[in-house]
């Protein structure tokens, strides 16, 4: 790997950060600590179609879809400079980082046709139905089922912690056609669709983020089944490895602890154990930013990442964890909203270990797959 930026890669960061400096608003800040909030939302609308304009919401796409082949470096790149600014795409990364590549890969043409080219002008909001109240990260376990009558499949069930479920237009949904790990099927569902209702889940990680979302006889035409019928684990293979490794959130947490040093050091603060544990914090987040480097150098080779993505993941959790833990003992105001970026990470760090995959089920895939040690003592 060569750990140089090259000249257009440092251009093209420079101009991201251009454009955010000319387009997030003056209060941003209290914007950017409800992750999911009805003004970020609409917020992040704008922005995508800015961004989308200006070439800079899906540049690692191909051409015919919006984009300007450019390759997985630049993609990180964006996604890192997204997040170190609070992440203002909202839940467009999702269109961005997986959902709009996984179609191009395993979409009929009306799939393609229908969905894409509106992620690409950041027109559209996706929510994913994978979790279940008993089934969590352990997708195989789902119960939500779609039983199939002519050309039309009737869905029912419930998805829990769904994120931006309550303004999304389409989920990209998980069900069970037949019985087994290779019985789960894609579809690809309009949240307007009758007999979906969302709840919100009140929590204090900001407004309207994660919801339950129920299905009563829900009918979906099965063109908008992706792929066949139990393909989804081969699909869900990839979707997890661009997901997992796609949300640069240590970014967010390295400039959040650089933020919180720079406070205390201008109070004095910054004396004995806080130096200790932002030094531990601070080789966290550079772990996870190499690790990350690693697997994106490898996507940029054409070669697919396996258990490293999960590696890449824990490793994520891991700073965001604890640099949640020195704003939270060394700048404690910060949580009552006196420092906003500040509050905005330890909201985001708070579903750390659970968000894209319980941080449990990452270390279960290191174990087997990285590791390989065996599943029970010998």
């Amino acid at each position: 790997m060569d750990f140089n930026w090259t000249e257009e890669q440092a251009a093209f960061r420079a101009q991201i950060r251009e454009v955010l400096a000319r387009t997030l608003p003056e209060n941003w800040e209290h914007i950017a600590h409800g992750p999911a909030s009805k003004e970020q939302t609409v917020f992040a609308k704008k922005i995508c179609a800015d961004l989308a304009e200006a070439g800079l919401l899906v540049p690692h796409w191909p051409s015919e879809w919006g984009g300007r082949d450019a390759d997985p470096w630049e993609a990180f790149i964006l996604a890192e400079e997204m997040w170190m600014a609070g992440e203002p795409r909202g839940g467009q990364y999702m269109n961005v980082n997986w959902i709009g590549p996984i179609l191009m890969l395993f979409g009929s043409e009306l799939q393609k046709e229908t969905h894409i080219m509106p992620m690409a002008k950041g027109q559209t909001l996706w929510c994913q139905g994978f979790s279940e109240p008993e089934s969590g990260s352990d997708l195989a376990s789902l119960r939500t089922r779609a039983v199939k009558n002519g050309d039309t499949y009737t869905i029912n069930g419930q998805k829990i912690w769904t994120s931006y479920a309550g303004d999304a237009d389409t989920c990209f949904l998980l069900a069970r056609t037949s019985d087994g790990k290779n019985g789960i099927s894609i579809f690809l569902v309009p949240m307007d669709t009758p007999g979906i209702t969302v709840r919100d889940i009140p929590s204090i990680i900001g407004e309207g983020d994660i919801h339950e979302v129920f299905f009563d006889d829900v009918q979906v035409h099965e063109k908008w089944r992706l792929g066949e019928e139990g393909q989804a684990w081969e699909i869900i293979g990839q979707v997890l490895s661009l997901e997992r490794v796609g949300i640069p959130r240590f970014s967010l947490a390295s400039k959040t602890l650089k933020d919180a040093v720079s406070l205390l050091k201008k109070e004095g603060r910054f004396t004995g154990a806080a130096i200790d544990q932002a030094a531990k914090a601070h080789a966290a987040c550079e772990a996870a930013r190499w690790y990350s480097y690693f697997i994106i150098d490898k996507r940029a080779k054409k070669i697919q990442a396996g258990p490293e993505a999960s590696v890449g993941r824990f490793s994520t959790v891991i700073c965001e964890r604890l640099v949640s833990e020195f704003v939270v003992e060394h700048v404690p105001e910060a949580i009552s909203g006196v420092h906003p970026m500040l509050l905005a990470h330890h909201q985001r760090g708070i579903v750390a270990g659970v968000a894209s995959g319980a941080a449990e089920i990452q270390l279960n895939i290191i174990a087997t797959q990285f590791l390989e040690l065996p599943r029970e003592p010998r």
